[in-house]
């Protein structure tokens, strides 16, 4: 085997694996254009690798924060969320440091008349910074993560609006410092210490512009990214619906023991007020019990609202790297093609001409040779044809150009490309139009010869003996696939019909599949790449129309191709702009320069200009 079939058998290899979602593909470097191919290659596999970590990544944050909302469920008091909190969130971000500062002495709405702006000399402005501010409650350090105090050091307490976090409740908006100087604050462990690179303050702020009911404070060696950001953000809306309940839960116990209070007064004074008593305490319970049964319902609503919002951004997500992947694997078909069809184009031109020896001055195994070479260069541009068309097709980017074209052309290419295949390998070849059949249709020709150079390949290659028959004829009104029928107008039928070996009923659909065989799996014992009925599928339906199969095994095998009389475009052609896809004088199934056609030589493989699709989508 040469370096370059074996550099082919390896990048097939690395693309099935690929394909198979499958990450830490690389193929060997090496010299020359193989080396180029191969690191091109290897760069496409690394950005796949990258996104499939970057959204593993976000799956441990989604999965942290259901974590996250699963244990504040059971807990009634705010310093136990914020030690749950500070427990969970700076391992999953990367935090080294982590603070939470609860309100206390009422909710800090930022108020602008609210004077004093403390500075420190730490994270958050130092221990004392804020004992001599101005107005509004105060913001008392609760739980903490890789604190550098020791826990006999009094805990931080700030006014709003003095230090840092002061200054984010006052802002109501986070506040990033993403040069954090040195000395300011220090990250340290058992075996040393380093300064952070970056700080974050972050107001926990309650629904609909209510008060700040906390500040989340985080310093980390490095920049957080957006996946990281937006976690944070749900982790402070999260943790404010349930410091609001909380507060909620208290303001009502509160007026519970007010009511009862009132109800032991006023039976003290009158038996008739104990009664009034009495039912205002039944009032009281009610309404507690109305109060938290609103609470709970908001609270599911929050958590349904909050689901839908992680769900659509998933799915954003998603699309976003599906994207990104086509886009990928588009650039990358579009190079290969252009580097490896140049070179094809001078050895098809020179194997042919060698082949023809027109000076008769080659001997009987030269001429072999050199048709074995074109043979085999052949089924590489088919190759590269098939992969290029199925890649289109799959992106939507398939070129359709209808015009009119006469049936007794279509049929003419058919039996003058096919009729001395057949009869080098012994078959019946057979051509017909039924009377009452469309004798203009209007399509693309190219396309539709493309296909059919699929099938009557297929139909030959798998017949030993017997015959290959080709018959168009108007489809019956109830005879083609349901979608065609709903479309208004005539319908051809090219019925490509053989005496082959035939495929099993539970492998029809499976030949349809982008390299199967008849016989199943991806193990090709007749040759072909596994890609044309794929393609031809694909193109089919781009036309408008459909593909469907029939086989017993033993007695052979019919597909027909049924096209409407009148193309009516399913979707808006759009063709392909970059020039590597269009580079060379290629057309869709062969190749011509010079006024040579690559199905000139078929080296005793069955198909014109195809290297022999396979009738199972070889």
């Amino acid at each position: 085997m040469d370096v370059s079939s074996r550099f082919l058998g390896e990048l097939e290899a690395a693309l099935a694996a690929l394909r198979a979602g499958g990450t830490g593909v690389r193929l060997p470097a090496g010299p020359g254009r193989a080396g180029e191919l191969a690191a091109a290659f290897n760069a496409l596999a690394g950005s796949l690798d990258e996104a499939a970590a970057a959204g593993a990544k976000e799956d441990r944050l989604r999965a942290g924060l259901v974590r996250l909302a699963a244990g504040m469920r059971g807990l009634t008091t705010a310093p136990a969320l914020a030690a749950l909190v500070m427990r969970e969130v700076p391992p999953l971000v990367g935090a080294p440091y982590g603070c939470l500062f609860l309100a206390e002495g009422g909710a800090q709405r930022g108020r602008e008349d609210e004077a004093g702006d403390g500075s420190g000399d730490g994270p958050g402005g130092g221990k004392d910074a804020g004992r001599d501010g101005a107005g509004g409650g105060w913001l008392v350090a609760a739980a903490g993560y890789g604190l550098p105090e020791g826990p006999e050091a009094p805990p931080r307490r700030f006014r709003t609006g003095q230090s840092l976090v002061g200054q984010a409740a006052r802002d109501r908006a986070p506040i990033v410092l993403a040069d954090v100087p040195p000395g300011y604050v220090e990250v340290a462990s058992g075996t040393g210490s380093t300064d952070p690179a970056v700080l974050l303050l972050l107001p926990v702020i309650a629904e609909s512009g209510g008060p700040v009911l906390a500040v989340l404070e985080l310093a980390g060696l490095r920049a957080w990214n957006r996946a990281e950001r937006g976690f944070l953000d749900e982790v402070a809306g999260l943790l404010a619906g349930r410091l609001s309940l909380l507060a909620a839960r208290a303001g009502g116990a509160e007026q519970l023991a007010r009511a009862d209070g009132l109800a032991v007064d006023l039976a003290a004074r009158s038996a008739e007020l104990a009664a009034r008593g009495r039912e205002l305490v039944r009032s009281a319970a009610d309404l507690k019990e109305s109060t938290e049964r609103l609470a709970e319902r908001d609270r599911e609503a929050a958590e349904r609202d909050a689901e839908l919002h992680r769900a659509r951004g998933e799915l954003d997500d998603r699309a976003r790297a599906l994207a990104r992947t086509s886009l990928y694997k588009s650039e990358f078909l579009a190079n290969m093609s252009h580097e490896l069809r140049t070179p094809l184009n001078s050895l098809l031109i020179l194997a042919q001409l060698l082949a023809q020896n027109p000076e008769g001055n080659l001997t009987e195994k030269q001429v072999d040779y050199a048709t074995v070479i074109h043979s085999a260069g052949s089924d590489l541009l088919q190759l590269i044809n098939d992969i290029l068309d199925l890649s289109r097709a799959e992106a939507g980017r398939l070129a359709v150009r209808p015009e009119p074209v006469l049936l007794h052309r279509l049929v003419a290419y058919a039996d003058a490309a096919f009729r001395p295949v057949a009869e080098e390998k012994g078959l019946e070849f057979l051509v017909s139009v039924a009377p009452g059949a469309a004798e203009e249709l209007t399509t693309d020709e190219s396309r539709v010869r493309q296909v059919l150079r699929n099938l009557l390949s297929n139909a030959l290659k798998f017949t030993a003996a017997g015959r290959v028959e080709l018959r168009v004829a108007a489809a019956d009104p109830d005879e083609p696939p349901e979608a065609l029928r709903a479309a208004n107008g005539p319908v051809l039928a090219f019925r490509v019909a053989d005496t082959g070996a035939g495929i099993p009923a539970d492998r029809l659909e499976a030949v349809f599949d982008a390299f199967e065989q008849g016989g199943g799996g991806t193990s090709h014992a007749y040759g072909g790449t596994g890609l044309g009925l794929s393609v031809g599928r694909e193109i089919a339906q781009l036309l408008g129309g459909a593909i469907t199969a029939e086989s017993e095994p033993g007695r052979g095998s019919t597909f027909v191709l049924y096209l409407p009389v009148r193309y009516a475009a399913r979707y808006e052609d759009d063709a392909f702009e970059d020039d590597a896809f269009e580079a060379g004088a290629f057309e869709a199934g062969g190749f011509q320069e010079g006024g040579f056609e690559q199905s000139g030589f078929q080296g005793g493989e069955a198909g014109p200009a195809d290297g022999g699709s396979a009738e199972d989508g070889s």
